[in-house]
């Protein structure tokens, strides 16, 4: 189930509209689409005075994603705290591609992993979806300890995005 689809479910048309209009005015775009790209929301974040509460990354991509959304996440990362120090900052990564972060393919996906532990060093909160994984087999106890096994992916996401972070949502680049 993606998000979308499970934000659909569960909220009413009122508490949708009210979340569209809530995040077109906190990224600052009233005048644009709300689904503007990733960087297009990165630049609208670094031209306010005053940061979000936090910023929540979801990843929607397949099997591979991690290895283009991490380093992204990285780039994107460091911009926001040159400007904002203390950006609460946290990924949720609820398909797929979150697999790739399982022990068993540590050595397989090195360098995803270790750009993980990167991430997580400069207190970034990285959460994979354990209902998914449950959906496909999979426990809490096949990822490492460095990452966080959520109830739900989107679940986690609507918690932050209640905490006032804005979401920013990385879709699979087109090749």
């Amino acid at each position: 189930m993606t998000f979308t689809s499970h934000v659909t479910e569960k909220m009413t048309f009122k508490k949708r509209y009210a979340l569209f209009i809530l995040f077109a005015l906190v990224a600052g775009m009233t005048n644009t689409a709300v689904n503007a790209g990733d960087r297009q929301q990165i630049q609208s974040v670094l031209k306010m005075s005053t940061p979000p509460d936090g910023i929540v990354f979801e990843i929607l991509a397949d099997e591979d994603g991690l290895e283009w959304a991490i380093p992204r996440i990285q780039h994107y990362a460091r911009q926001l705290r040159e400007k904002f120090p203390e950006l609460a900052i946290a990924v949720v990564s609820h398909g797929r591609e979150q697999f790739a972060l399982q022990t068993q393919y540590q050595n397989e996906n090195r360098q995803v992993h270790s750009q993980v532990k990167s991430l997580l060093g400069n207190k970034v909160q990285l959460h994979v979806c354990g209902t998914y994984a449950e959906w496909k087999g999979v426990s809490p106890e096949d990822f490492p300890d460095y990452v966080d096994v959520a109830a739900e992916g989107p679940a986690q996401i609507k918690s932050y995005m209640e905490l006032g972070y804005m979401l920013i949502v990385l879709n699979q680049p087109d090749d």
